[in-house]
């Protein structure tokens, strides 16, 4: 796990984090702990002389800072031992972001009787920019908030190349590392110093990585407890302070997951929705487990603080299959969850962002006169996933438009678009998932939807119409009218809402599916998790809330989780968006835990 740590970086990158000085993590452990007595003298201006001084100096205001190559809290030396838990990646719009981030952190700060210790103004930087100007600006702009008092700081991968280009030497940042879990940190943190102010480098690795992330596609990673357990001690044993990350990886809720690249942007691997990271706190909050007691036995070894007690696993329930129906094709709704409704105007397709849309999908209509012969339909540069249609305005197709192929953008390939006989103009839909962010690296900057022309027989295709999707209002609209939408006039001729499908002749792409259970007891609800199997890739509703993709025909994941409080007592309703093929059966299955077995790959549950 430690080599392949070095080819490929977490995919949620952090502009901004804020280390929190509390009693514990959930009900993890300490966050933060004194060290254990050392030889090395405290600074002389702490010195405590008589009784009166001491009065004195416990009246002053809370402070935490670096001297002498420690952290200090109050005057006394500190241990950091810390954990992240999941966060969500913010707007690169830092300026307005941190106008309304940081004024609400200053009311928090220790100095002002709060919990956050340090600030951090970038994260791993050095990996893939070098602008010392960016960086001094990142710097200015935190201390016009947070004032002088505050330790702003850094992380960047321990080698000379990142720390060089990520790092602001000098007093007023303080620079820390990361490395990959197994390395020996000894030589890090001795090469950590170089880029701090003497007497200003406490040893401190703000990402211990205690597993990994996974991809579609992938096997579960998985890291050994023992093993994590045996180099989060190294650190500890000589005083170094550690932040674990992940210490609870958690969910991928909605749109929010992200995504890596390889040496090119077509290299693209997309999150799961899980987040579980292999982490001691599991997706769902468990702890029940062999690396959650491993790395508590290390880190109750030195703390000087008596550990709270460890947490029963949630309950889980399980409560069985629910039918579900088809109610209307995503083109049926096409005028009731596009923004703008009748779309807009382009005579290139252009992202999605030139439409304030930032996530989940977008759809691209053009049309074009039809040929005696099939025609090769290419698209050099999509982001990420685009499902192809076509439809006759003449003639038309009781389904609606007819699915003809998909373009990935890790594999990008050339579509043929089969002759059809029409006496008018043939409708191209172009269906466009954004798949996740690509969070680290040098393709941050990744704009989604169709970044290039589509070609027909090499030609660029004109005249778009572009639509925008939100699923803000989804429950609401397909149980407004369920049967008779009024269809997108570009799919109104051919548009019958509630269709049948056998298994001989099974309805293809994107629809609605709506179901429904009741939870008769208070307190049975409780966290549980939606099985998919036999569904193909789609979004899930519950509640109307957004719980993210399944994708069971990739894998390695199967299943979704559902914690307790998106349910209710009563009548409770699933809505899925599948954009290729609904399982046969109509149906899918609330399970008791995770299962992470789909798809080629066949990973171990974590179950």
């Amino acid at each position: 796990m430690a080599s392949s740590q070095t080819g490929r970086r977490k995919s949620t990158r952090k502009v901004i984090v804020l280390l929190f000085f509390v009693a514990s993590i959930g009900l993890f452990f300490p966050a933060f702990s004194p060290l254990p007595a050392v030889s090395s003298s405290r600074p002389h201006r702490h010195s405590i002389k008589s009784p009166a001084e001491k009065k004195n100096l416990q009246d002053e205001a809370p402070r935490f800072e670096i001297l002498h190559d420690k952290f200090w809290k109050d005057n006394e030396p500190f241990q950091i031992i810390g954990g992240d838990v999941h966060y969500f990646r913010i707007p690169p719009e830092v300026e307005k972001w941190w106008s309304m981030l940081l004024p609400k952190i200053v009311p928090l700060l220790y100095n002002n009787g709060g919990p956050v210790i340090m600030v951090q103004i970038e994260n791993e930087y050095g990996s893939f920019g070098d602008d010392k100007s960016y960086l001094h600006s990142l710097v200015k702009l935190a201390r016009q908030h947070v004032g002088d008092d505050v330790i702003l700081y850094t992380t960047d991968g321990g080698t000379r190349e990142t720390l060089d280009k990520g790092t602001i030497r000098g007093a007023d940042v303080f620079s820390a590392v990361d490395f990959s879990t197994g390395e020996n940190p000894w030589p890090i943190f001795e090469l950590q110093k170089k880029y701090n102010a003497p007497g200003k480098s406490p040893p401190l690795s703000s990402e211990f990585y205690t597993g990994w992330l996974t991809h579609w596609g992938e096997k579960m990673a998985k890291t050994d407890a023992k093993w994590t357990a045996a180099a989060l001690d190294n650190i500890l044993s000589r005083n170094a302070s550690v932040v674990l990350y992940m210490a609870h990886g958690g969910t991928n809720f909605g749109f929010y997951s992200g995504a890596n690249t390889g040496q090119i942007s077509a290299d693209y691997k997309p999150d799961l929705t899980s987040y579980d990271y292999d982490a001691p706190i599991q997706e769902s909050g468990d702890v029940d487990n062999p690396k959650y007691k491993a790395l508590r036995s290390v880190i109750k070894r030195y703390s000087r603080y008596q550990l709270p007690p460890v947490p029963a696993n949630n309950v889980k329930k399980a409560y069985g299959r629910v039918k579900m129906e088809r109610v209307t094709s995503l083109f049926g709704v096409l005028n009731m969850v596009s923004e703008p409704k009748d779309g807009a105007q382009s005579d290139q397709p252009v992202p999605m962002e030139s439409f304030g849309k930032v996530l989940g999908f977008c759809l691209y209509v053009s049309n074009f006169q039809p040929k005696e012969r099939p025609i090769i339909l290419s698209i050099p540069k999509v982001h990420d996933r685009a499902q192809i249609f076509m439809l006759c305005q003449t003639t038309g197709y009781a389904s609606g438009p007819a699915y003809v192929g998909t373009i990935e953008r890790w594999l990008n390939r050339n579509i043929t678009l089969p002759h059809i006989t029409c006496s008018s103009s043939v409708s191209l839909f172009i269906l466009v998932e954004n798949m996740g962010r690509v969070n680290y690296g040098q393709f941050l900057y990744d704009k989604k939807g169709i970044l290039s022309s589509v070609l027909l027989d090499g030609s660029p295709l004109r005249g778009w119409k572009i639509f925008p999707i939100s699923f803000d209002h989804i429950t609401n609209i397909l149980f407004t009218n369920p049967i008779a939408h009024i269809a997108h006039p570009l799919v109104r001729k051919s548009n019958k809402m509630v269709l049948k499908e056998t298994e001989d002749d099974p309805l293809k792409g994107p629809a609605f599916h709506v179901g429904q259970f009741v939870i008769n007891e208070t307190d049975q609800v409780k966290d549980t998790y939606i099985s998919f199997r036999g569904w193909s890739k789609g979004v899930c509703f519950v509640n109307g809330f957004n719980l993210g993709r399944y994708w069971p025909s990739v894998g390695p994941q199967c299943s979704l989780y559902v914690p307790a409080p998106i349910l209710k007592h009563g009548e409770n309703t699933v809505v899925l968006l599948e954009l290729e093929q609904a399982n046969l059966e109509h149906v899918i299955t609330f399970v008791s835990g995770p299962d992470f077995t789909c798809g080629p790959t066949r990973a171990t549950s974590t179950t």
